[in-house]
């Protein structure tokens, strides 16, 4: 009898498995695996409840994407291309048989609790080129069979236990372009030989390990990374290899909390670092940091020094070592009992305003969090990622006028993250001036921002007022005007989030360190800026809902990227500052740009490009200012002339006008055009016409009465047609 029943039960399981295999295709059967290798919970019910294994196809299963033209053959069957079961808290192992998916092209699982190693033969699907499996409890060690893939390109496997070293067999990870192994438990130094083969790698994420050793010079050629090189919370020592400085100008260096010494390089892209970039590295010096690599220790003399270079008496032994010790922990002892006690003061009357206490920064304020209804304050150093400090932490009750929630509002709704992620996030200054300091911000994804504060000023009661500037800002779409992305309100805090523009300004690209323009800047480029913000500018004044004037176009204020495409900034900032509480000025221009830690100049104070009306005091910015402001950029493009062009032989109250006057007086001298225009454009014969057009239309854009200056819209249109 229990013969017979278990004859029939083997018989039903053969039949069961034969259906199946037969109305299952074999990425089901993978799939299977998968769900069987997930323990049985709520959750696994919920996200695999339309996984069916009698269902002939996988593809309207949760989580699973499918391309069903991957093959040439007649009604070839769907082939499984992603799986994306991220943050459904599943608790399980990766099975092996997800490798029998050979057209699986991203692995999405992060987020989860899966737990082992990862299988080796998850390699065997020869078309992925993307694996997520960040946030889980995954170890073992790095698979460096992943690089026998022919397609990898992105390996996030960030928050789990992984350990071991990191091998040197990633080298032949050719195609790689983003490798993030932060948070886990690799050990060991790092491998010089890998780096040089990565020749496509833009993002490389090693932070909060326990990698000891040296940085090796090798990092610094890796020449496509843009982003941020996070090393940091490591066990890392020695100096900071100059070949850094290699890299590219837009990397952000992230070397914090580890064992480095040394002076700092100067060289390449170590001059665009804040200095947070370096903290908690006790024996590094140089700029950024404010600590003198000459200043020397003054400890006592090691034992054993002759007392003759002491100033001890012949034949006398000295203070004994014990002795010695215990003098210098007393001075020392008083020494920073003193430190302390001035610090105290000097912070208690620097922080009154907020409660929040950020020695040596710059205050962010405090917010309050919704979920866990605690204050935090949030500190800059030269950037934005500092830590935060809760109340319970600090053991601290206080309430004051600061107090109040911050929001952060995307105003593009396909932009979001964050507030603790932009706080968090690696940064560094680009510039100060009176509209507000800019940071260059890189998010978690990768993805550079530019972030404005403008300032601690403004009560609720303009907060409509500013919300709504702030949305007539944001709907203003162009592809020559800098977006904004998004805004943080709180009553001790505005911040604006705006796209990050990657090649500096027009000012630096004309004039640069040197006072030379840019070799890059042909006349057709030339021409190609001048487009570009008379398209931006037309829009601003015809087509945007404002109507808006801008008040302060300048070559600082026209942003370049990479193929020096234009983009306009600043725009409607006066307003916001204004309403913030503070006063505007109009030495601004940074945002969303890439530039140095400058302070503004004398020259940029005076503002060489305002229209004559413009000095007028309680004098309203008009459009006619924009267009006269835009014919100065105009010239100074063709002449590579700054507008004080000839200071020297002027008296000062013509010192505005230099340029325009200059340019005027030529041509009714009737002056050669080689005697005008811009020396390195000389070469360019065949765009001499183009280039006396171009003068025509500076020299109506920059007439003295603005009455007869013609709008944007028609100079936009008169330089479409120059060399078309």
């Amino acid at each position: 009898m229990n013969f017979q029943f278990y004859l029939c039960t083997i018989l039903i399981f053969i039949i069961r498995i034969t259906n199946i295999v037969h109305s299952l295709t074999p990425d089901g059967l993978a799939l299977l695996s998968l769900m069987s290798a997930v323990d049985n919970s709520s959750s696994s019910s919920a996200v695999f409840s339309d996984w069916d294994e009698n269902d002939p196809d996988p593809c309207g299963w949760t989580g699973v994407s499918c391309d069903r033209n991957s093959s040439s053959t007649p009604d070839p069957p769907p082939r499984v291309v992603g799986i994306s079961l991220a943050g459904k808290n599943l608790q399980g192992y990766i099975p092996s048989e997800l490798g029998s998916l050979t057209s699986l092209r991203r692995l999405n699982l992060h987020g989860n609790k899966f737990s082992g190693s990862i299988p080796d033969q998850i390699f065997n699907a020869t078309s992925l080129h993307s694996i997520f499996l960040y946030g889980n409890n995954l170890s073992g060690s790095l698979p460096t069979s992943m690089c026998s893939l022919p397609k990898i390109q992105n390996v996030d496997l960030s928050g789990n236990s992984l350990s071991g070293e990191i091998p040197k067999g990633l080298n032949q990870c050719k195609q790689l372009q983003r490798l993030i192994l932060a948070r886990n438990n690799f050990s060991g130094q790092l491998p010089g030989a890998v780096w040089p083969a990565l020749m496509n790698l833009v993002q490389l994420d090693l932070s909060s390990n326990n990698l000891d050793g040296n940085i090796p010079e090798e990092l610094g050629e890796l020449k496509s990374l843009s982003g941020t090189l996070n090393l940091s919370f490591n066990h890392l020592s020695g100096k900071i290899p100059k070949s850094l400085g290699d890299l590219p100008m837009t990397v952000s260096f992230d070397l914090r909390a580890n064992n480095l010494s040394g002076e700092i390089p100067q060289t390449g892209s170590f001059a665009n670092q804040g200095p947070t970039a370096f903290l908690r590295n006790p024996l590094l010096c140089g700029f950024p940091l404010q600590k003198d690599c000459t200043v020397k220790s003054n400890a006592p003399p090691p034992m054993g020094v002759n007392s003759s270079n002491t100033g001890a008496r012949p034949g006398h032994k000295g203070l004994s070592p014990g002795l010695i010790l215990l003098i210098s922990a007393a001075d020392a002892a008083v020494v920073a009992f003193v430190g302390l006690i001035l610090i105290y003061f000097y912070w208690k009357k620097k922080d009154h305003s907020t409660g929040c206490s950020c020695t040596g920064t710059i205050k962010l304020g405090r917010h309050l969090n919704k979920n866990r209804k605690s204050r935090f304050c949030g500190c800059f150093n030269g950037s934005l990622n500092n830590d935060i400090e809760t109340d319970s932490e600090k053991g601290s009750s206080e309430g004051g006028e600061g107090d109040g929630e911050g929001e952060l509002v995307a105003i593009d709704k396909g932009f979001s993250f964050e507030l603790d992620e932009l706080l968090r996030a690696s940064a560094y200054v680009l510039g100060k001036s009176g509209l507000g300091i800019v940071y260059k911000v890189v998010l978690g994804n990768g993805i550079p921002v530019a972030v404005r504060r403008l300032g601690e000023g403004g009560d609720q009661q303009r907060y409509k007022e500013f919300v709504a500037e702030i949305h007539a800002i944001g709907k203003v779409k162009h592809p020559n005007v800098v977006k904004l992305r998004a805004y943080y309100w709180a009553p001790d805090e505005k911040l604006l989030i705006s796209d990050f523009i990657s090649n500096g300004n027009l000012g630096n690209a004309l004039r640069g360190r040197t006072g030379q323009p840019s070799t890059s800047l042909t006349w057709s480029t030339r021409l190609k800026i001048a487009k570009g913000t008379a398209r931006g500018l037309a829009y601003l004044h015809e087509c945007s809902p404002r109507k808006f004037v801008h008040g302060d176009i300048k070559p600082s204020n026209i942003l370049l990227d990479n193929e020096f495409q234009p983009y306009i900034s600043d725009f409607g900032l006066n307003r916001l500052i204004s309403i913030a509480g503070n006063e505007p000025s109009s030495s601004g221009g940074f945002m969303g740009g890439a530039l140095p830690n400058i302070k503004p100049t004398n020259q940029e104070k005076i503002n060489n490009y305002r229209a004559p009306e413009a000095r007028i005091n309680a004098s309203r910015p008009t459009q006619k200012w924009d267009i006269y402001s835009f014919g100065v950029v105009l010239l100074e493009l063709l002449t590579g002339k700054s507008p004080d062009h000839s200071l020297s032989t002027t008296s000062s109250s013509n010192e505005i006008h230099d340029l325009v006057k200059w340019v005027r007086k030529g041509f009714e001298d009737e002056k050669p055009l080689s005697e005008m225009v811009d020396p390195m454009l000389l070469q360019e014969v065949h765009a001499k016409k183009e280039v006396l057009a171009t003068f025509h239309v500076a020299l109506g854009c920059t007439e003295g009465d603005p009455e007869i200056r013609p709008r944007m819209k028609n100079v936009s249109e008169n330089l479409e047609k120059i060399g078309t």
